[in-house]
């Protein structure tokens, strides 16, 4: 393929307008990666002509739906770069709010505290968990997944980031040994998805991305129930429980809080304006 890389960009985006919603950007972080430099690079060079063999077998596959980020190897989320495997779901922006609700919780804290214990269920990559032991100083941070290669993931992501990180596995609480301490924060990004939505999901999702991943029953609120009613156990008095939910779910999920005890129960909304993370205190 030898031809101006301005040239190349411009046939790939328009290609890949009819599987992706963002084709520029997907063309360009694809031929920087098949380049071996970055995007900035290649976008101070867009009028060489430079041989890249690597870059249409890249692209075949962002035409057949495949997630860049798969493709890459790795995405950013707040700022760092997570290795991530298919069929490992893959960090959104949307999550990073719930990172956020955390941080603003953990702001409040009164100096000389204790260590913030911070538990983060179903961690998948470890985005969250790593995040929040990154930019969060003066906490203990656990995270738990069911799946092996879960846990294995989100502990290579620690390394990667050089952060403590104490990763268990098992199913949400009950990874946890006994007598554990209770923590000051409880985050998760559980599965939540209705299951008859499965089929009507984005071909990249649903052709790529772990459904146990995702599905949670016919309302997507099984994983979330079991969370709320457990939390309380594992949560310190006044401490957090914050929880990234579907855009239609809040009302549902705000009243299984307040039936559990829960105080000072509030949406957090997305960029889109959508009720994306419900936060909460243990009463």
């Amino acid at each position: 393929m030898d031809a101006p890389l301005g040239d190349i960009l411009r046939d790939a985006a328009r290609q890949l307008a009819a599987v992706s919603e963002s084709p520029r950007l997907d063309a360009e972080l694809l031929l920087a990666h098949a380049l071996g430099g970055t995007r900035s690079g290649l976008l101070s060079r867009l009028g060489d002509t430079v041989p890249c063999a690597a870059f249409p077998p890249l692209l075949a596959r962002r035409m057949a739906h495949e997630p860049v980020a798969y493709i890459l190897g790795t995405q950013e989320f707040f700022s760092l770069i997570f290795i991530v495997r298919p069929p490992m779901l893959i960090p959104r922006p949307e999550t990073e709010h719930l990172v956020e609700a955390a941080l603003a919780r953990l702001a409040n804290r009164p100096g000389g505290a204790p260590p913030a214990r911070i538990l983060d269920l179903c961690t998948g990559t470890g985005c969250v968990a790593v995040t929040l032991a990154r930019h969060a100083p003066n906490t203990e941070v656990t995270a738990t997944d069911l799946n092996p290669d879960a846990a294995a993931l989100a502990r290579e992501n620690a390394a990667l980031n050089n952060v403590p990180l104490r990763v268990l596995e098992g199913d949400l609480f009950a990874a946890l040994p006994p007598n554990e301490p209770p923590f000051d924060a409880v985050l998760a990004n559980p599965p939540y998805v209705e299951t008859a939505e499965w089929d009507r999901l984005m071909p990249d999702i649903r052709l790529y991305e772990d459904p146990a991943a995702l599905l949670a029953g016919e309302d997507g609120l099984d994983l979330i129930r079991r969370i709320i009613a457990e939390a309380p156990a594992h949560l310190a008095p006044g401490g957090l429980l914050a929880l990234e939910i579907g855009e239609t779910q809040y009302p549902a999920v705000a009243e299984l809080l307040a039936a559990h005890g829960f105080r000072d129960i509030r949406a957090v909304k997305d960029l889109a304006g959508m009720d994306r993370i419900a936060v909460a205190l243990r009463g």
